[in-house]
């Protein structure tokens, strides 16, 4: 079957290239207008920022034609290896002396000059993993015991390890993403509704057990009962995107990066957009997530077998999940988490990861039925 469909492939998806490169050069331009009075004052450089993204930039172009044209069906035989990798990397992080601490978390590995960032690699590696594993026993998902049960332990062990970095927005991310995968596999609603149940103590659990959780909390009720602390980002994230209004201050005229917002250049890049280009600018960059968004469920839903079907839309998920974390943290609408935006924000192991993610994307499209 698969010798068959690999001499029909074709031409990938033209339209999703299209809005990947939209993407990759309004995130080069945002992290240069972000990050140039930052990165001038830390490292007496402006395009300190800029050069380093347009590598990441470079390399995961690389990567993503490289997968673009390595038939997907081939990671079904690599996928368990793959996860193994994933996982020895987040063992790995874990150890002093190998994971570095940055904002309070032991998220990165170390390599030169550069660093890398496990959890990002697992969200790929569980997603080929959970699509090869969900289309051999999709007989068995509507079944608790046989079925959904092992599913959630697949997502789970990976979120543990995840967790004790910690990194609860990354953490997040899988989850969902792992979720939308089983339930497109067939799982039943109602065993959903009762992992919700339990699901809500355990969250309640996580962020008692930390107290900067629950000050993420508090500040995300009321940022102005600590305007210097914890509800500092929030409150000038907002002073970013307020004065933007329709068309906004224009390309680098930002006042919000001039060491107000700190580090704009990554988890907040979109309030510097929202402030420079205004709200139609925002609007453009999210009506082009939606378009991808669009065209990866084109693809999905017309990929030649289950296993094709369920990765596309895992590697979707993962990206408009983030995407609508991201900038619901921006705009004020949940507490701040740490989650990138995908192709803007300024970050190696992130921009790679995802690029390659969509090169797997655009090879499926290739084998796609229309």
């Amino acid at each position: 079957m698969f010798n068959r469909i690999s001499k029909k492939s074709k031409a990938p998806d033209f339209t999703l290239l299209i809005v990947i490169f939209a993407l990759l050069l309004i995130g080069v331009i945002m992290v240069y207008s972000s990050s140039a009075i930052w990165s001038d004052y830390k490292f007496d450089d402006p395009f300190f920022y800029a050069k380093r993204q347009l590598l990441f930039a470079f390399l995961g172009l690389i990567a993503m034609f490289v997968m673009m044209n390595i038939p997907y069906y081939k990671w079904r035989d690599y996928s368990k290896w793959i996860l193994i990798a994933c996982y020895i990397l987040l063992v790995a992080v874990l150890i002093p002396g190998i994971g570095l601490v940055r904002g309070g978390a032991r998220s990165w590995i170390g390599i030169g000059a550069f660093s890398i960032q496990p959890s990002e690699f697992m969200k790929l590696g569980l997603i080929i993993f959970m699509a090869v594993t969900l289309s051999k026993n999709q007989r068995y998902i509507t079944s608790f015991k046989k079925g959904f049960l092992p599913s959630l332990l697949m997502v789970f062990v990976p979120f543990g390890f995840i967790m004790l970095q910690p990194d609860l927005g990354t953490g997040m991310v899988l989850v969902l993403t792992c979720f939308v995968m089983i339930f497109i596999a067939g799982a039943k609603i109602s065993h959903f509704v009762s992992l919700a149940m339990v699901g809500v103590v355990g969250f309640i659990g996580l962020i008692i057990s930390a107290p900067y959780r629950i000050s993420r909390i508090q500040a995300f009720l009321d940022p102005w009962q600590d305007p210097l602390g914890d509800g500092f980002q929030i409150i000038q994230s907002l002073y970013a995107i307020g004065p933007g209004g329709l068309m906004g201050m224009g390309l680098g005229q930002s006042l919000q990066k001039f060491f107000y917002l700190p580090e704009p250049q990554t988890d907040f890049i979109f309030a510097i957009l929202a402030e420079e280009l205004g709200f139609i600018g925002g609007t453009f960059v999210i009506l082009l997530f939606f378009l991808l968004m669009w065209r990866g469920i084109r693809i999905a839903l017309n990929a030649p077998d289950l296993y094709g079907s369920l990765l596309a839309l895992g590697i979707v998920g993962m990206i408009v999940i983030q995407v609508f974390i991201n900038i619901s943290v921006v705009i004020g609408l949940i507490p701040v988490t740490g989650i990138t935006l995908p192709f803007l924000s300024y970050g190696g192991s992130s921009l790679t990861l995802t690029l390659l993610s969509v090169g797997i994307l655009l090879n499926i499209s290739r084998y796609s039925k229309i």
